[in-house]
């Protein structure tokens, strides 16, 4: 009755209604803390829902985006692949039209080599023929020379048939070497023309180009070449015409090596 003895049923020994007390002061304050932490848990919750909704939104939208560039990209591939498709085509007819056009030029460039063999031949032909003359003639002009000796008498007529032979020689010569340069000019001029038939095709133009370039080089040097050996035996000709002697040389030339 002085509250010196447990109060049942609620308490089993003395002080226990005044801890249950306390304990239930300590368990509101915890409460009370629990719902401020959740309060504040709820707010930084909806501030964070808020983002990621609207990072959400974004990312749909980029999404949306990059769709689109998808679908793009997509249509700009197949029209790519359609394209090399038919660049792919073209370039394999190209290839077929290339091959025959080259097949064309090695039968053209057969005919050449074997026009050439026969100019070669031809030209083995006339060079033997040109030694023979040439003895022939040095031989002549030799009897010629101990017949000016025995006879003053016909000094005048031998003398006219040596310049005459002087002049065939040096005819000779100067036909031979010409028909060599022409020869060597034809068979460059007709190599460049195939060169430059080859370098019509935009893919060969860069590879054959210092080809063309050498051959044109080669063509340019030889005619020059032709002009000087004309030009120098014309000259020895109408000095033997004046009555020059020791004319009978010949012209020193360069042996161009084709490229």
């Amino acid at each position: 009755e002085t509250n010196t003895s447990p109060f049942h049923p609620f308490e089993n020994q003395q002080g226990d209604i005044l801890r249950m007390e306390k304990e239930h002061q300590v368990l509101k304050e915890q409460l009370r803390e629990a719902e401020e932490k959740f309060e504040q848990l709820q707010s930084r919750s909806s501030e964070e829902i808020s983002a990621l909704e609207e990072l959400l939104k974004k990312n749909i939208e980029e999404t949306k985006v990059s769709q689109n560039e998808l679908d793009w990209f997509h249509q700009d591939s197949e029209t790519q692949k359609k394209k090399w498709q038919q660049e792919k085509k073209e370039n394999r007819e190209n290839l077929k039209a290339l091959k025959g056009t080259a097949k064309k030029h090695s039968d053209t460039n057969d005919r050449y080599l074997k026009t050439i063999d026969d100019k070669e031949k031809q030209y083995n032909a006339c060079l033997n023929t040109f030694l023979e003359t040439s003895n022939k003639f040095a031989n002549e002009k030799s009897k010629l020379e101990e017949l000016i000796r025995k006879s003053q008498g016909d000094s005048q007529e031998c003398e006219k048939r040596a310049v005459k032979a002087e002049i065939s020689v040096l005819q000779i010569w100067k036909e031979t070497e010409t028909w060599k340069l022409k020869s060597n000019i034809a068979k460059a001029e007709g190599t460049l023309r195939i060169l430059k038939a080859q370098s019509s095709s935009p893919s060969a133009a860069p590879v054959l180009k210092s080809q063309v370039d050498a051959w044109e080089i080669f063509i340019s040097n030889v005619k020059k070449q032709l002009e000087k050996v004309e030009a120098e035996y014309e000259e020895k000709i109408e000095l033997v015409r004046n009555g020059a002697r020791n004319c009978l040389s010949k012209v020193e030339t360069v042996d161009f090596l084709f490229p």
